[in-house]
């Protein structure tokens, strides 16, 4: 059976009783040893003040990876264009670029503000949907510290970029492209981005301005299942519908989604136990923590009203056997008509991760649907 590839996004996690630096060398072990197992992408995740996550400079580690490894493609989804201007993310891409000609895919996702980040809130009638076998939880409401954002924001120099996002995107095509025309008519030459073999992705999480700026560019769009499960299918829908040829010729669409493998169901469900708790530290406010272990969560479950808040992470995770996971995750390409699919997995021990992969990549075979020689640009690029 012919399947899409499959690709890999990491946050850099380490679990309890480990160090940043831990997360850190498991992220290269990791992307060599996906690599050999011919996963199709490997792309690095941005976020910042999180205990339990030492993935707060993609584009530093995303060097790291590319010297370590020789043909999966490497990429960020995605660099938080508020964090930095358009120009410093040419830059930072043009310069990998450079050195890995052909592997690099630079994502890009809007940061958002205290508006866009809070989602409306949960209506109590608000029922779970399933879409030919795809769950579509209802939308959880999030707790949201004020203070707290006002605070990070502050600390990363970051913007408002709602208004701003299509002109920055536009930028970086125009970095990327050599176009680049200053307000001021000054010639201005982004050294080493121009030219550089690069593929630009936008990635978001609804049908709004993201889903609709990658359609009407004419990019690739990444979607986010693993995150906000409930908007999936409008998100894929409203790309497609904006879709318009331009950097590609068709549209293409990756899918993300939370997994964890193992032997049985039962110890995929041992292994994701903290899982919850996890995503409900993220969801409180106060940042990912460091990974529980199996029998830290299996001594500290959470309660009915702590459940509640991460029910829809927790049942849209894949957790299972090679058989029950590779059934849902055929059902989350069908459903979405996915191109490709971006497989997220996080465990206490890197250990149990590597072997994730591995089962996952001999049940899917990823020998055969990902690899260097399939790591063209997504569909046609037009000329």
């Amino acid at each position: 059976m012919s399947r899409v590839p499959l690709s890999v996004l990491d946050l850099s996690p380490f679990g309890a009783g480990q160090t940043a630096a831990d997360g850190l060398r498991a992220s290269i072990a990791l992307a060599r040893h996906t690599e050999r197992l011919g996963y199709h992408r490997y792309w690095l995740a941005e976020h910042h003040f999180n205990p339990g996550l030492s993935g707060s400079a993609p584009h530093v580690l995303l060097a790291a990876i590319a010297a370590a490894t020789e043909r999966i493609g490497i990429g960020t989804a995605a660099t938080i264009i508020g964090n930095y201007s358009p120009v410093q993310v040419a830059e930072a891409a043009g310069v990998v670029a450079a050195l890995h000609p052909g592997r690099l895919d630079l994502g890009i996702g809007r940061s958002g503000n205290r508006s866009t980040v809070q989602h409306p809130p949960m209506e109590d009638s608000a029922e779970q949907r399933v879409v030919d076998g795809l769950l579509l939880p209802p939308q959880r409401p999030l707790a949201f510290d004020s203070e707290r954002f006002v605070v990070q924001a502050r600390l990363l120099g970051r913007t408002d970029d709602a208004d701003r996002f299509e002109q920055d995107v536009a930028d970086i095509l125009a970095f990327i492209d050599g176009t680049y025309a200053s307000p001021e008519k000054v010639t201005i030459h982004a050294t080493p981005a121009e030219g550089a073999d690069i593929t630009v992705w936008i990635h978001g999480s609804t049908a709004g301005p993201s889903a609709r700026l990658a359609g009407q560019l004419g990019l690739p769009f990444g979607a986010n299942y693993h995150v906000a499960p409930a908007f999936i299918l409008d998100a894929v829908a409203e790309y497609r519908a904006s879709f318009r040829p331009g950097r590609i010729a068709a549209p293409h669409v990756i899918v993300s989604v939370d997994v964890v493998v193992a032997d049985t169901d039962a110890e995929a469900r041992r292994l994701a136990a903290g899982y919850g708790r996890w995503v409900h530290s993220i969801r409180a406010g106060q940042g990912a923590v460091p990974f529980p272990s199996p029998l830290d969560a299996s001594v500290n479950p959470l309660s009915h009203e702590e459940f509640e808040v991460v029910r829809d992470r927790v049942e849209t995770q894949f957790v299972g056997s090679t058989d029950s996971v590779v059934e849902r995750l055929e059902t989350l390409q069908r459903v979405t008509g996915a191109d490709e699919l971006l497989v997220t997995t996080i465990t206490h021990d890197p250990d149990d991760r590597e072997r994730s992969y591995a089962l996952l990549a001999d049940a899917w075979g990823t020998a055969e649907t990902g690899g260097r020689e399939k790591r063209a640009a997504p569909a046609e690029v037009l000329a």
